[in-house]
């Protein structure tokens, strides 16, 4: 048992890693619910060679049809398997999370109170409280902010 805990902790790692680099955010930055940002991203699916049609979710050392979504405990975010339109045989991963962390601000500070960690996505996001007037900033991510000049 103690082995296949091993593998999902490796495949749980691996996961996190590929989530930290650079990805394809699918929509604008972010849709608001409320106060709370997600921030959606469409990355490839990992998928094991025994089941090509399915996506496996290293978070819950699982497979999961298309269509279907999971959530990503221990981390806040859900996760959806999608087929790729564009080529049927390839699957995708939906990841909806909390994303970036605002930048550091002196006047908006983590509001404890309604925070609540253990809830499920979204609400399981940080919700920040600022003095009247201040507005939170984000860093830019996964943005092509090269313009391609026409010739």
């Amino acid at each position: 048992m103690s082995f296949h805990f091993a593998v999902c902790a490796l495949i749980l790692t691996a996961l996190t890693v590929s989530l930290c680099a650079e990805q394809k955010i699918t929509q604008d930055d972010a849709t608001k619910a409320g106060e709370i940002r997600i921030f959606k991203r469409l990355i490839p699916a990992d998928v094991l060679r025994d089941f090509p049609a399915m996506c496996f979710a290293s978070t819950r050392c699982a497979t999961v049809e298309p269509g279907k979504s999971w959530d990503l405990t221990p981390f806040c975010g859900r996760s959806t398997c999608v087929q790729n339109e564009e080529n049927n045989t390839k699957l995708l991963e939906l990841v909806e999370d909390c994303g970036p962390l605002p930048l550091a601000n002196d006047k908006c500070k983590l509001d404890t109170e309604k925070t609540n960690k253990t809830a499920s996505f979204p609400y399981c996001c940080p919700i920040f409280s600022c003095d009247p007037g201040v507005k939170l900033e984000y860093p830019e991510i996964g943005r092509d902010n090269d313009k391609k000049s026409v010739e």
